[in-house]
């Protein structure tokens, strides 16, 4: 099995975690085929079987970019703060890769999508994980925009933007804007107004297999974000497209990792509060 590492080796504890881990792949009959800590590489004529990123949510994002429209499937190693896509500590990832070597392991397979701005007859398509934000900016002034779908209008939205997210995105700006938690795996794309002046502003969750239209009726200070990067000004009449991608983020989940056991560990989700037992009480 051939193995990308990928990671930003500014990053404390990256650069000897990566070669912690490319010793334990070659010791476990694996070869590296690439090691990669400078976020630079061209991975598209890089042949692997699996990518180790190094750090988190961010790296994978950002490693998910660098690869492009050759998706390699992902194990996360986290060594960023709440590492949601990132399963392993580095400890756990050392024990884990013999294991992985002989393709003991699940893959799962996520939506990614395809950003387009059609910026006054310039076009710019971005390949995206998590979301696509237009977000106010200085100097901070309510947003006009409306969305349709299919071509159909859904909606006129004032606030501060909009947030389309996948699955994947779900649990992160979606979910701070108050956006519903996804299943990951789910073909969709959920809608989150940001402080809609509305009372009837509520989240939207519809297939991923249409096309996403947010059409900018008045955008002083808007800008464009995808996956916590900033694109560029938003001007009015700007429209941003959002359709599913051609390819999908695959992620490698090891035994005894699931998807709402993380939600429960790390985001504190369906747990009960900490009441106090009866001898503490006053």
């Amino acid at each position: 099995m051939r193995f990308l590492i990928l990671g930003n080796g500014s990053k404390p504890y990256v650069a000897a975690s990566a070669e912690r881990l490319a010793a334990t792949v070659t010791a476990a009959g694996g070869e590296v085929a690439l090691m990669d800590l400078e976020r630079q590489a061209d991975l598209s004529c890089v042949e692997a079987d699996l990518a180790l990123v190094l750090g988190g949510d961010g790296a994978i994002l950002r490693a998910a970019r660098q690869m492009g429209f050759k998706q390699v499937p992902v194990l996360g190693v986290n060594l960023g703060r709440l590492g949601f896509l990132a399963d392993l500590t580095p400890d756990e990832a050392i024990e884990y890769l013999p294991s992985v070597i002989r393709r003991e392991f699940q893959l799962t397979e996520h939506v990614m999508f395809n950003c387009s701005l059609d910026d006054a007859g310039n076009s710019k398509d971005i390949l995206g994980l998590n979301e696509v934000v237009v977000r106010a900016g200085p100097p901070f002034k309510m947003l006009d925009v409306e969305l349709a779908i299919d071509g159909d209008v859904v909606a006129r939205f004032l606030g501060d933007g909009m947030i389309v997210s996948t699955p994947v995105g779900s649990t992160a700006h979606s979910l701070s804007a108050g956006g519903p938690v996804l299943g990951q795996e789910l073909p969709a794309f959920v809608i989150t107004p940001i402080c809609g002046h509305t009372l009837t502003s509520r989240p939207l969750v519809d297939s991923a297999d249409k096309t996403y239209t947010i059409r900018v009726r008045q955008a002083e200070g808007a800008w464009l974000v995808v996956d916590g990067q900033d694109c560029g000004p938003l001007h009015s009449g700007d429209r941003i497209t959002v359709r599913r991608a051609p390819v999908s983020f695959r992620l490698v989940k090891v035994p005894g990792k699931t998807y709402y056991q993380t939600l429960r560990e790390k985001l504190r989700w369906g747990t009960t509060p900490n009441y106090r037992t009866e001898q503490e009480s006053p």
